[in-house]
């Protein structure tokens, strides 16, 4: 499952402006959109769903169940959202954000496999957050309370889980794509993605 905002100007990607416009950093959010979707759809799953503030757009492939977000705060968005992709198919669920561009299908094939041995798989950002959140039962209240985008959120959601007595699995650490450094990192770290073309364009006309 990915949660994700519509990319529009003024709304995506506030953190990026300056020095990008506002329109530039939306153009960037739906280059990321679209490499972590792309990703997903060649992950062999039951389903994909992306659970969506917005309305869809060209970037969205095929064979995702797009589920509108609910609640208020962002622990209640991601734990709804948890919710209703497992009322959707019960079962295992493995849940990324869209700032992770350089995202590949082998991490998410290999998150998928750890919860065959793990109750859940976490994997933190460089920001103290978390990019990639699996529970091979999932319970919405595991991620109520939890400070998200605080730089503590990673913290404070690895230490709930332990409390509830789960097993973890780490993932490797990634950057979100934030800020202007973040996303030439990111585009060097993934130079074939939609994000860093989409970047490199933008960077060939300054």
């Amino acid at each position: 499952m990915v949660i994700a905002g519509e990319p529009v100007a003024g709304k995506a990607k506030l953190g990026l402006i300056p020095p990008f416009t506002a329109h530039e950093a939306a153009a960037l959010a739906a280059a990321a959109l679209e490499d972590t979707l792309r990703a997903v759809a060649r992950v062999p799953v039951a389903r994909r769903v992306l659970a969506l503030d917005g309305a869809p757009g060209p970037w969205l492939p095929h064979g995702f169940t797009v589920l509108p977000q609910r609640g208020d705060g962002p622990d209640e968005r991601l734990a709804a959202a948890l919710d209703d992709a497992h009322r959707l198919l019960p079962g295992p669920v493995v849940l990324i954000g869209m700032d992770t561009p350089q995202v590949t299908p082998d991490m998410l094939v290999y998150a998928l496999s750890l919860l065959s041995a793990y109750d859940a798989v976490f994997g933190p950002a460089t920001d103290g957050g978390f990019w990639l959140l699996g529970l091979r039962a999932p319970d919405p209240a595991l991620l109520l309370g939890v400070p998200t985008p605080e730089p503590t959120a990673g913290e404070i959601q690895l230490r709930m889980l332990g409390e509830a007595g789960l097993s973890v699995a780490l993932m490797p650490r990634l950057t979100d794509v934030d800020t202007a450094a973040d996303a030439f990192t990111v585009a060097a770290q993934a130079p074939r993605s939609f994000f860093a073309a989409t970047l490199a364009r933008m960077s060939a006309l300054r």
